[in-house]
Parts: C-alpha cells; sequence; structure tokens
C-alpha cells in the first residue's frame, strides 16, 4: 500500500494543454493543495517545485493517461527521480461537466486504495514501435480506401476506359492508368475520369511506398527488442505481430 511507503499521494489529470495535481496526505487521504498548470516542460518544471514545497516528505505520483496526455509530464517525473504510478481513467458518476479537481483527488485515492500499483509504460524503444505500427495501420486504412474508390470509378467509368481496366490486377491497373491522357478533342467526362483515376492511383502508390518504407524500420525495431528475436522465431509470427505482442 502506498500509505505505507510514503507521506504524500499527487494525484493528476493531464489534459492536451493543462494538468490539475491534488496533494493529498497519505495516511489520512485528506486534501491539502491543488495546482492547474501548463502542459510544458516550463509547466513541469514547475510543478515539481511546486511538490517540493506542498509535499515535502516521501511522495508518488499518481497519474491517469501517462500514455497519452500525461506522457511528456511522467517522462520529466521520472527523469527528474521522481516515483510515478499509473491510473486508469475511472469512470465518472457525476452529473454535469468535467471537474479536473475532482479527477486529480479521484486519481490519488484510486492509488491509494490499490494494493499493486502500475508503472507508466516505457518509452524509447517500445514508443518506437507504437508510433511506427500505428502510422503503419492508419496507412493502410488510406490505402485500402483508396484502392476501394479506384474500383467504383473503374466500375463507373466510361466503357473505352474501362475495358482496358477491368479484371486487370492492381498493379497492372496503376501502370495502365498512369499512362492514360486525354486531348483537347476529348469530352469533358472522358477528361474528367482520367484526372479522377490518375489522382486515386497516384494516392494508392504513395501510400503503398509508405508502408514499404514502413516495414523495415518496425523489422529493425522488433530485433533491437531483447525478447523480438525469440518471438520471431514462433511459427507464424513476423515483425508485425511481433511488434504488437511486444507494446501490447
Amino acid at each position: 500500500m502506498l500509505a505505507e511507503q510514503y507521506d504524500y499521494v499527487i494525484g493528476g489529470d493531464p489534459d492536451r494543454d493543462t494538468v490539475d495535481l491534488a496533494v493529498l496526505d497519505a495516511t489520512s487521504a485528506g486534501f491539502r493543495a491543488h495546482l492547474t498548470q501548463t502542459a510544458d516542460a516550463a509547466g513541469y518544471a514547475q510543478m515539481v517545485t511546486w511538490a517540493q514545497r506542498q509535499a515535502p516528505g516521501a511522495r508518488v505520483w499518481a497519474l491517469e493517461g501517462t500514455g497519452n496526455y500525461g506522457a511528456g509530464l511522467a517522462s520529466f517525473l521520472a527523469e527528474a527521480g521522481e516515483d510515478v504510478v499509473e491510473i486508469d481513467r475511472v469512470k465518472r458518476a457525476r452529473r454535469g461537466g468535467k471537474n479536473d479537481q475532482i479527477d486529480a483527488v479521484r486519481a490519488a485515492r484510486e492509488a491509494l486504495s490499490r494494493e499493486v500499483q502500475v508503472n507508466p509504460r516505457q518509452r524509447g524503444l517500445r514508443e518506437a514501435m507504437r508510433v511506427v505500427l500505428t502510422t503503419r495501420h492508419a496507412v493502410l486504412v488510406s490505402r485500402t480506401k483508396a484502392i476501394n474508390e479506384l474500383k467504383a470509378l473503374i466500375v463507373t467509368a466510361p466503357e473505352h476506359l474501362r475495358s482496358g481496366l477491368r479484371g486487370c490486377p492492381l498493379a497492372t491497373q496503376l501502370a495502365r492508368i498512369e499512362h492514360l491522357h486525354a486531348n483537347a478533342a476529348s469530352t469533358l467526362e472522358h477528361r474528367m475520369t482520367i484526372l479522377a483515376l490518375r489522382s486515386v492511383a497516384a494516392r494508392i502508390s504513395f501510400l503503398t511506398d509508405q508502408v514499404a518504407e514502413l516495414d523495415p524500420q518496425l523489422a529493425l525495431l522488433v530485433h533491437a527488442h531483447p525478447a523480438g528475436q525469440a518471438l520471431l522465431d514462433e511459427p507464424g509470427v513476423g515483425p508485425i505481430v511481433a511488434a504488437q505482442l511486444l507494446i501490447s
């Protein structure tokens, strides 16, 4: 229990631009002080100075959202030698708008009530894998959407354009679309259809290149992890699956 190890618990409710903090006495859970500060390097430094005044004994920070809005503060505190535990976002049963001061107090009391604490997730290599994997997923979603858009354009294209594209593999379609050109004598529909086909095909090619750029980087990150090679040695586990396992 935190009350057996610390004199004070500082609950934190980080938002995008600000962080609300509340100091509680670890023994009585009594409220001592509240602070709202900007979520940036200068603000983090002022939070530590404030904590040294308001919680001068052994203290621990209980932060919500250490993988999101609280990530910067959690990293700053760790570098400053402060103890930090992670608090999941708790369900709010009250009516009315969000009250950040109450949420900061709630985070501290939630930490005090737990027998087992959770340390903030490590950044560095793990965070690098998460960023690349998340970006890769977003690129694939956009690429799939673009491919579906291209197929719809081909279905409704004039027959003299559709006949050369229908039923072909995607790579063939992209190559043929790249060489499509309209002249001044072409109809308005013909010119605009080619314009649309070339635009969507270029987007697909760009997104495909992005995936090809991200995949080798993800593989390097997995190999750099101490447990990466062991995962890759498992049947059916490649860099994508291994990366997901390592960050989950």
